[in-house]
């Protein structure tokens, strides 16, 4: 990492850290070795003093931003000096009313008063630049901003107070220990004795590999309960597609009529059912068209149930069934799918039922999928529908299942490397290779997990990664 800190900018920054909206309260963010005397240019106490360079670090001082002898705002100034601040430097942060007039207006007075303004991420990027947080715990602090359920919010913590950095600490650990001895045998072998040393190694590396294998079953699971289930609406024209995203969404969000193609395009919206976030994609009825754009909107669909985790194919119940029912149907085969039987509130009309479906579809008595019933229009079987995907993506149990799951998708990759080269180090010893061919697999995978909490990463992914961030985090 010293090549980061080499190029690290120690100008005083500052930026809004909350919504630019109006509110009660705004804090605008000061961080850096100029911090107080910045502020103390445009600060007044309450007594129309001019004392914040007497501030005492970790308390809060009233007063007024001033703008001259022109009074701005009435703040509170509370000043966290170095290193114990969220960045490891002097931290100011103003108090302001929540106004977006005011807070610009001190914004544009710190700048003129030689702060720069702070890039997305600048002041996390800071905490870790200065080792106040490792790169695990610096991403979990955007997933906080961004947890949309209970369970990414509760792992993001969990990464945050250091679950996976202890992880890959210990793994490095081990590993290191593992390297400095070979070097110490090959370089000393007078001091070190090399024999039966190789079976010890694999008995060591076994368990290693193990909990990386453990790790990496979390990740997809983790990944969906934290992002969220990517979920594609299909079926023909006039089935109740839209009336299901309208369901789920609680809210018009897209249009529906007796009129069929109404959908021409994808609609794309993100709901919670409970702790399940689904990504829902409603795409065009798919049906044989000479309409441009709904022929459009129909191979669009196509491809996104080629991207989708989980198809909801929607049938209208009181339909026949067609041979364009069917060429859906294989659209979705290799993919987790719920059948969707709509339109159950006419029950004079009914033609496809639960019964004859699989007989209807597939020529037997069993169907992979499951298959719910549903009356869209009185918001009907939406429980069922949350039970059908609990059981798909959670084997019928919302509780996670581990303490540590992986949600990061670099963090899953890097751990892949990681086992694959311990394994490499296995598949040497199997073959009786000299030891000296240890070291290099080993090292890879050291170098893999150092990634992961940023003790072997470049300029270029800690500006891709901060970059993500809002502006005063």
């Amino acid at each position: 990492m010293g090549n980061i800190l080499n190029s690290f900018n120690d100008d005083t920054i500052c930026a809004i850290a909350t919504a630019m909206s109006d509110a009660g309260i705004g804090i605008i963010r000061v961080s850096g070795k100029d911090a107080l005397s910045i502020c103390s240019k445009i600060y007044i106490s309450g007594k129309r003093e001019k004392d914040l360079l007497s501030h005492t670090p970790n308390s809060i001082k009233y007063g007024f931003i001033c703008d001259g002898d022109r009074i701005v705002d009435e703040v509170m100034i509370s000043y966290m000096k170095a290193p114990h601040s969220y960045t490891c430097e002097d931290v100011i942060e103003i108090n302001s009313h929540g106004g977006m007039l005011v807070m610009n207006e001190i914004l544009s007075l710190l700048l003129q008063s030689g702060c720069r303004l702070a890039e997305p991420g600048e002041f996390t990027k800071r905490a870790f630049l200065n080792g106040r947080i490792d790169l695990t715990k610096a991403e979990a602090v955007m997933d906080i901003i961004e947890a949309q359920n209970r369970f990414a919010l509760e792992s993001s913590r969990a990464q945050l107070s250091g679950n996976i950095y202890n992880e890959v600490t210990s793994l490095r650990k081990d590993i290191i220990y593992q390297m400095a001895y070979i070097e110490s045998a090959l370089d000393d072998p007078e001091n070190y004795d090399l024999t039966g040393y190789s079976d010890q190694l694999k008995d060591k590396l076994l368990p290693m590999i193990n909990k990386i294998s453990s790790l990496l079953k979390s990740a997809d699971e983790g990944m969906i309960r934290k992002d969220g289930i990517k979920t594609v609406i299909i079926g023909k024209p006039n089935a109740g597609k839209s009336s299901l995203l309208n369901a789920l969404s609680g809210s018009e969000r897209a249009i529906v009529t007796d009129i069929a193609g109404t959908t021409r395009d994808v609609i794309e919206e993100t709901v919670r059912l409970d702790d399940i976030v689904l990504n829902l994609i409603d795409t065009a009825g798919i049906r044989e068209t000479e309409d441009l754009i709904e022929k459009i909107g129909v191979d669009r669909a196509k491809e996104k149930i080629e991207e989708a985790d989980l198809c909801l194919y929607v049938l209208d119940s009181t339909s026949d069934v067609e041979d364009i029912d069917k060429d859906i149907f294989k659209l979705c085969e290799g993919k987790k799918t719920i059948v969707i039987l709509n339109k159950n509130d006419l029950t004079p009309e009914i033609k496809i039922s639960k019964d004859i479906l699989p007989m209807l579809f597939s020529g037997s008595d069993t169907i992979d999928f499951p298959v719910i019933t549903t009356s869209l229009l009185n918001r009907e079987g939406l429980d069922d529908l949350k039970a059908a995907i609990t059981d798909l993506f959670f084997n019928g149990d919302l509780a996670p299942k581990q303490e540590i799951y992986i949600t990061n998708l670099r963090h899953k990759k890097l751990l892949e490397e990681a086992a694959g080269s311990l394994q490499l180090v296995v598949e040497s010893i199997d073959k009786d290779l000299s030891e000296d061919f240890y070291t290099i697999d080993l090292s890879n995978a050291y170098s893999s997990l150092g990634e992961i909490i940023g003790e072997e990463v470049g300029d270029d992914l800690v500006e891709e990664i901060f970059s993500k961030f809002c502006m005063g985090k």
